[in-house]
């Protein structure tokens, strides 16, 4: 069998609509390879995750981006509640602090007997 030469038009005969239609098929699989690829990583970092809920079963791309959209939820929800609850504990040293000084104010505005006022002040300091 003869060797077939196969002529192909130089970029400037084709139409923009003919370079379209040519280099669609190339962008789709590199956006499809994208997607992919990023599924996987997607797999490689919550893989763990993934063995407790499913072990021992192949997951599909989309049982991939569903847990994966729970685990993120599952994670900001903990980041709220720790977030709340760090704020809750700045208040309660804020409040702390403030009534502290108050009583610290008062005992200094009033002459009260010294060793009341260290003990006091001790219990305070715990």
């Amino acid at each position: 069998m003869a060797p077939s030469t196969v002529f192909l038009e130089p970029d400037n005969l084709l139409t923009p609509k003919e370079k379209n239609k040519l280099r669609k098929p190339v962008v789709e699989k590199m956006r499809r390879d994208r997607i992919n690829s990023s599924i996987e990583q997607l797999k490689v970092l919550l893989e763990k995750e993934f063995q407790r809920h499913q072990p021992n079963s192949k997951l599909e791309k989309a049982d991939i981006l569903e847990m994966t959209v729970s685990y993120l939820k599952q994670q900001s929800q903990l980041q709220m509640k720790r977030s709340f609850h760090k704020s809750s504990q700045f208040d309660f040293r804020e409040g702390y602090s403030r009534c502290l000084q108050e009583a610290f104010h008062f005992l200094s505005l009033h002459k009260v007997r010294t060793e009341t006022q260290s003990r006091l002040l001790s219990h305070f300091q715990r």
